[in-house]
């Protein structure tokens, strides 16, 4: 019990830093060079746009929720072996500078998403509304501050993610996308997915 208050007590103190941060302290040009130094674009893509599967697309993601995740990775509160050394090191200001730089990017349809099926997004369409995800993440999916942009994402990315949110493997700064996800069949989950990877 007492480290899942010290683990909620260390994200809730990562998600305050990440809100209070003043926007004008992130560099996109420094953020740049530090990205070619860790080598993101491996597994995020040229311009943040991944063409390695289960890899998230970072152009155009929300800067907060960037610089939130990478400190969480930094700190070890989230688990993912392949950002352990990306982010060995890395200062504040270098987290929000990265932030700030895949930011800066338009985001691009996955690279790997094939062929839209008209029924199956019509409903990931129906399933979306029907789960208000649209309340979190706007009705263009864009997201804001600590809530992701989930359109234009990796397909697999996201159902891989959804399943880890339904079966309680993930959880966020908070659990609210585990009650979201609950009771959902892999089958809603691919709609969903699907829906938001070809909109």
């Amino acid at each position: 019990m007492r480290l899942r208050v010290t683990l909620a007590a260390a994200v809730m103190a990562a998600a305050f830093f990440v809100s209070a941060a003043p926007a004008a302290a992130q560099d996109a040009r420094r953020g740049a060079a530090l990205a070619e130094e860790r080598n993101c674009a491996a597994c995020h893509g040229e311009r943040g746009v991944s063409g390695v599967p289960l890899m998230p697309s970072l152009a155009g993601q929300q800067p907060q929720f960037l610089t939130l995740q990478l400190i969480l990775f930094r700190e070890g509160l989230r688990a993912v072996p392949a950002m352990t050394e990306p982010v060995r090191g890395l200062t504040d200001q270098q987290i929000e500078d990265i932030a700030a730089y895949f930011a800066a990017y338009p985001p691009a349809p996955d690279p790997d998403r094939g062929t839209r099926d008209a029924a199956k997004a019509a409903r990931g369409a129906q399933l979306s509304v029907q789960r208000h995800c649209n309340v979190c993440h706007l009705p263009s999916y864009a997201g804001r501050a600590q809530v992701p942009r989930i359109d234009h994402q990796r397909e697999d990315f996201l159902v891989h993610t959804l399943i880890e949110y339904r079966d309680n493997q993930r959880v966020g700064t908070d659990t609210q996308m585990n009650a979201v996800m609950f009771g959902m069949s892999d089958d809603d989950i691919r709609a969903i997915a699907h829906y938001l990877a070809h909109r």
